[in-house]
């Protein structure tokens, strides 16, 4: 089995709403079943839905990789019901960082007055460990599911992740900006992938700020006509549309995909409950 499935895919905030109600309005959490193991890229909001679905599945070992630690990207945190439960364990992987690391983020988000629930006050066992660029995390009963990361470009850092399995393979690269030049980092982990999930919250007339709205250069995201050329230069099998800007309705993002198939035609939006089955690409 390789299989992945959205829970959510909105950036910077979650909007839920009469219009973004067929895309979703959550924020960031893929849900990725390799083989026996279960691993989730990032902890937005989305991660609730997918611990009210793993309740059905007691007791629970997964493997969480975080991009970075951005509020949309860890706020859905401590709402994931199963990490109160005893007999559940939970790995946790973000990048070293020279500020703080994953642990300390995560906890600090619970410390009183926000939360009034502590992080090692939850019930599950949780194993912390900040990666190093390029460092490899070999997963599964035989080793066989291989996870790395590289940087990408956002502020304050950000990590692009691959997992291959069984000569497939899926990179998710949100939260990273273009540059003039196709990244390489970016680029070289997105080589022959099947599935490629890339940061597409912008439009190029959105980014660069035409018709009178403020530029977006330097936010650290990109478009989706940057995530399909990245597609078509690195030979990835599907593109998909991630971390959709909060203002923009469902209509909007349609029209970011029929924008982006004319460049790479094999490129779809994700939306909460889409599920895209590797081994049928």
């Amino acid at each position: 089995m390789f299989r992945c499935t959205f829970w959510g895919v909105r950036g910077s905030i979650p909007s839920p709403g009469q219009q973004t109600a067929e895309i979703g309005g959550n924020t960031s959490c893929v849900e990725v079943r390799v083989g026996d193991t279960i691993v989730i890229f990032d902890g937005g909001t989305g991660l609730r839905l997918l611990g009210d679905k793993l309740l059905k599945e007691l007791p629970v070992t997964a493997h969480l990789f975080f991009s970075h630690v951005h509020w949309d990207h860890i706020q859905g945190f401590p709402f994931f019901v199963p990490a109160f439960l005893r007999g559940n364990t939970f790995f946790l992987y973000g990048a070293k960082s020279v500020t703080a690391t994953l642990e300390e983020t995560l906890a600090g988000q619970m410390n009183y007055p926000n939360f009034p629930v502590r992080l090692g006050e939850m019930g599950s066992k949780m194993h912390f460990r900040d990666l190093h660029e390029r460092e490899e995390v070999l997963l599964g009963a035989d080793g066989g599911v291989k996870v790395f990361g590289v940087p990408g470009n956002h502020p304050n850092g950000v990590f692009a992740y691959r997992v291959e399995y069984q000569g497939r393979s899926l990179v998710y690269a949100t939260d990273t900006e273009h540059y003039a030049v196709p990244d390489p980092n970016i680029l070289a982990i997105a080589r022959g992938a099947d599935v490629f999930i890339y940061d597409s919250q912008y439009t190029p007339e959105e980014y660069s700020g035409e018709g009178g709205r403020p530029p977006k250069v330097g936010w650290g995201h990109s478009t989706m006509i940057e995530g399909a050329k990245l597609a078509r230069l690195a030979g990835v099998k599907r593109y998909v549309l991630f971390h959709h800007d909060p203002n923009q309705s469902d209509g909007e993002v349609r029209d970011k995909v029929r924008r982006a198939c004319e460049v790479f035609p094999d490129s779809v939006a994700a939306h909460e409950g889409l599920v895209i089955d590797l081994e049928s690409l």
